[in-house]
């Protein structure tokens, strides 16, 4: 049996095709502020997938329009941060500059960069300085929610 585009099945629950909003990802305010630099496309959660850890993904479109966007946090557990330039003859070029902040050290990147975060390890602030071109960006963490100490003044 074949189904079309997550209708119908067994398995059906674990094929994520529709973005369902986290609620634990700031203020109403913050997630006001989010639309204007992004575009967030899917998000995946134990709470919409039973059994799942969870990851996001988006486009950074623009520029923040607050600098920092994020504030420096930690988890307790790993976190995987990825940026990706958008240009598939040249994949390794952000087309933007975004600086990623790691216990303290500050780090311009350039060109397409995935972060490790060992749990505990404070990281951020991050700024989104400039977007040429739209920068995918995704995050992993191996947890069933999001529910690290993160802030967002």
């Amino acid at each position: 049996m074949i189904y079309d585009n997550n209708n119908g099945g067994e398995y059906a629950k674990y094929f994520i095709q529709q973005l369902r909003e986290p609620a634990n990802m700031g203020t109403p305010e913050f997630k006001e502020l989010y639309k204007q630099f992004a575009k967030r496309i899917l998000w995946i959660d134990g709470d919409v997938c039973p059994g799942a850890f969870q990851m996001n993904t988006a486009w950074y479109c623009a520029p923040a329009p607050r600098d920092p966007i994020f504030t420096e946090h930690t988890h307790d557990y790993e976190e995987l941060i990825g940026f990706y330039g958008s240009d598939p003859e040249d994949p390794y070029n952000l087309n933007g500059v975004i600086e990623f902040t790691f216990n303290g050290e500050a780090h311009r990147l350039t060109k397409s960069t995935l972060i490790f975060c060992p749990g505990g390890v404070p990281h951020n602030p991050m700024r989104i300085l400039e977007v040429d071109r739209p920068i995918f960006h995704f995050s992993v963490v191996m947890n069933k929610n999001y529910d690290g100490e993160a802030t967002y003044k």
